[in-house]
């Protein structure tokens, strides 16, 4: 039907506003007031500031907004503050609008460009503000999540196209926005077009507040048994989450005929990590996880169980604020601070909205709820009274138990309060850049008034604009000193009275801004070493965001083993501790990447607002021939299983993308093929949406290839990445060889016991002494592979000091079981000399 309407001849307020409302009505969905007067006002040309509580329908006012945009001819963009956002509103346009209509553009993924739907982030739709200024091929802005504006690292990227964008018409929303009169009047005197706020507390399903004095399990057992569920218990860390989930399992909360409902739900589902096994107890049991460190179709997994109403309990973090895709009817906070990276504060109103905002399901509940747990110590307490009973004396005697030292309390006042507040006012976040000075010099026009507007006429108080002029100046004298810019002594044919000197690729300072750096980097790299194919994917890595929680793990083994070394050699406790402060996670190529950046950053200033990272994690999987699950084990990152998952998708996506031709061997193929193949077996989803993205031919049931175990693709189907698994599974061999780590290698299976491998390698041993595990032992030239049909017979040669290379070990690998239990499995396995 929207085909339909958008064929449609007339284009006046009324008949926009009469033909969305009857494909509404077709689809089976009444307009709230609120929604009707946003769509209103919008189709009428006002901008609007739509500032309604969670589950009161502002998508489907911004599907009007695109609705009016497209029938007007306009370009309209959406944009959101996460990635996943974007590409979940991307695929749910395409099925309203159709795919042709619709686009993407989020610095990882670019599909159908040049739509006029565009779904983006907040950062590329501000930078193509900065480039293009007025005259941009934008007629209607959509952003959603608009509190992100207060965000100090990101608010600006929410102002700039406010500043920037005069002949646009907005649509800002938000259910936390607090107080807006500002905005409305700013964007009034920008476009000339007036600006109407459409607000209000009343949601369509209202909520009820309490405050528990019971102790949390009793707390939600109360909840489930009096038919609240799904309960979402809000914990501010991951760790709690998982914690408090573990320990409902003693409580049954869900009948026979529900666990065989989940059971039939799960299918043939594959839970095929070290967090899976744990998942599936607990989903077995109406019990659900959710947080950013699940693998995505674990998230997925706990969603669907929940939207289908199986799950009684989801416990999880405090990100359900944001696009969280969980239907719940109780929110249960286990307190009301959290820490912010900084120190351990009370929740603000605008966070405490954000979280019980999620509580009542618009069409299926009548009522939400919203339940704050007291502290530990406010409990007994309430207890230790109720005890003591009406008894003046017995009261008396209560020995109420105080707050732990250090321990930011909250209260049921603080409860009220937060309750009664309306969300803190936005404060500016602007700033200024190299990249947005860039962005602007780039520009049609003068650039100097371009600047002196954005300047001078943003949201900041006088002070601080000065503040952000002097830093424009500094910036533009590096830019000019550096060759970078060049200052023309008369207007060019476009009127730019200074020209960039540099090309820059376009989104330069989103995707991947080190790119160029990592390009340059690889002719330093000696390609005839051993180890280049290694250094090229170190390189890669030192441009790729920290994953922390991996890195500290790392740190935490590295010192672990350091402290091991240095009491082994006799140091001193006080010395222990000097040297531990300088042992940190690996950092391959520190001494060639530092250096190299400062002088590559003499000629490119801009990435002053960067560094090279150096860190090894792709390439510590191939020097310890680690799997998935064997690097989740080491490092102990169950619950951060989708955080390396993400990693890893980021380095095989830039060795894809940004590794040149002349710069490629064929085993970074092999490895680039292998880690891909990892990632698919592991969780598909991320790799397919990219795919999907970036190949829109491309048909992929994504939450098809979550449920059905048959959509998972056999691990031999990639002949490349299949060798490189054999070839990890049987240099882990030769390692613990090595290390002559007889038990572990009898625990790897398929082969002789401990003492077997012991008395197979002890006549080596007598003649060598030592089998090398270096660049030299992984090299092509001592792993053998003959691929047949069903088998493989493979050989990897030792590495001897003597170089006679007389020694191996013989595997012949089962195809069919491999791909059955998405691992190498060997049907035979010995060690062969001479």
């Amino acid at each position: 039907m929207i085909d339909e309407l958008l064929a449609g001849s007339a284009v006046d307020a009324d008949w926009l506003f009469d033909s969305f409302t009857a494909w509404t009505t077709e689809r089976g969905l009444n307009l709230y007031p609120a929604q009707e007067e946003a769509l209103l006002e919008l189709v009428s040309g006002a901008n609007v500031i739509l500032a309604t509580p969670t589950g009161s329908g502002k998508s489907m006012v911004a599907i009007g907004a695109h609705f009016a945009a497209l029938a007007r001819g306009q370009r309209t963009f959406y944009t959101a503050p996460i990635k996943a956002l974007v590409s979940e509103k991307f695929f749910a346009l395409c099925e309203i609008f159709g795919a042709d209509r619709v686009g993407m553009v989020t610095g990882d993924a670019s599909v159908n460009a040049d739509a006029p739907i565009i779904c983006a982030t907040a950062e590329i739709l501000a930078n193509l503000a900065l480039r293009e200024g007025a005259g941009a091929d934008v007629g209607q802005v959509v952003m959603d999540e608009f509190h992100y504006y207060a965000e100090p690292d990101r608010g600006w990227a929410w102002q700039v196209p406010l500043i920037e964008l005069p002949n646009v018409q907005f649509l800002l929303m938000s259910a936390t926005l607090g107080e807006v009169e500002f905005f409305a009047k700013d964007i009034t005197r920008r476009t000339g077009n007036p600006t109407t706020v459409v607000s209000g507390s009343e949601r369509p399903v209202p909520l009820s507040y309490s405050y528990a004095l019971t102790p949390i399990g009793e707390t939600i057992e109360e909840l489930v048994t009096t038919n609240q569920a799904p309960v979402y218990v809000v914990h501010f860390t991951q760790a709690a989450a998982l914690e408090r989930a573990q320990a409902l399992t003693s409580v049954n909360f869900s009948t026979r005929e529900e666990k065989e409902a989940i059971a039939t739900a799960l299918g043939n589902f594959r839970f095929s990590t070290g967090f899976g096994k744990t998942l599936s107890r607990l989903v077995r049991h109406g019990i659900g996880v959710h947080h950013a460190g699940m693998l995505p179709k674990y998230r997925r997994l706990v969603e669907k169980l929940a939207q289908d109403g199986l799950l009684k309990v989801i416990c999880g973090t405090d990100t359900l604020g944001v696009g969280i895709n969980v239907p719940i009817r109780t929110v249960l906070l286990t307190g009301l601070t959290k820490y912010d990276g900084v120190r351990t504060r009370q929740l603000r109103a605008r966070e405490f909205h954000q979280i019980a905002g999620r509580a009542g399901r618009a069409g299926f509940d009548t009522m939400g709820t919203v339940v704050v747990q007291a502290p530990e110590h406010e409990v007994e307490n309430a207890r230790l009274v109720a005890k003591a009973g009406d008894d003046p004396k017995k009261l008396k005697k209560v020995q109420r138990k105080k707050p732990p030292d250090g321990f930011v309390s909250w209260s049921a006042q603080t409860f009220e309060r937060l309750v009664a507040a309306s969300p803190e006012p936005l404060v500016s976040r602007f700033g200024v850049t190299n990249s947005m000075l860039l962005n602007v010099i780039a520009r049609p026009g003068n650039c100097f008034d371009a600047m002196r507007h954005l300047l001078e006429d943003n949201h900041e108080p006088r002070p601080a604009q000065r503040k952000h002029i002097l830093r424009a100046l500094r910036l533009y004298r590096g830019l000019v000193n550096a060759g970078v810019v060049q200052q023309l002594p008369e207007p060019d044919e476009h009127g730019r009275r200074a020209r960039l000197t540099v090309d820059l690729q376009r989104d330069f300072a989103l995707d991947q801004p080190l790119s160029p750096f990592a390009l340059a980097t690889f002719e330093l790299l000696d390609k005839d070493s051993p180890t280049y194919t290694l250094d090229v994917i170190s390189v890669i890595e030192a441009t790729l965001e920290n994953p922390r929680q991996l890195l500290m793990a790392q740190q935490h083994a590295a010192r672990g083993e350091a402290i091991g070394q240095m009491k082994a050699d006799g140091i001193e406790y006080d010395e222990r501790m000097e040297l531990l402060e300088e042992v940190t996670w690996p950092k391959p190529l520190a001494e060639l990447l530092e250096p190299a950046f400062e002088t590559y950053q003499g000629g490119h200033p801009w990435l002053s607002e960067f560094a090279p990272s150096p860190k090894s994690v792709v390439r510590d999987m191939i020097e310890r021939s680690m799997t998935f699950a064997e690097l989740i084990s080491h490092y102990s990152l169950t619950r951060s299983e989708g955080l390396v998952l993400r990693y890893l998708a980021d380095a095989y996506r830039a060795l894809r993308r940004t590794v040149p031709e002349q710069a490629r061997t064929e085993e970074l193929e092999d490895i680039t093929e292998w880690l891909g193949e990892l990632i698919r077996q592991v969780d598909s989803s991320l790799l397919d949406e990219w795919e999907q993205l970036t190949n829109p031919g491309a048909e992929i049931d994504t939450e098809q290839l979550a449920f059905d175990a048959e959509t998972v693709r056999p691990i031999s189907a990639n002949v490349r990445s299949f060798r490189v698994l054999i070839r990890n599974a049987m240099f882990r061999r030769v390692e613990l060889a090595a290390l002559r780590r007889w038990e572990s290698l009898a625990e790897l299976g398929t082969g002789p016991d401990a003492q077997g491998w012991e008395d197979l390698l002890a006549p080596y041993f007598d003649e060598y002494q030592s089998i090398g595990t270096g660049p030299e032992a992984r090299g092509p030239q001592l792993f053998q592979v003959s691929p047949k049909a069903t088998t493989w017979a493979v050989r990897q040669v030792f590495d001897d000091p003597a170089g006679d290379h007389g020694w191996s070990i013989d595997a012949v690998v089962d195809v069919e079981e491999s791909d059955a239990q998405g691992e190498i499995v060997f049907d035979d396995l010995t060690v062969v000399s001479g």
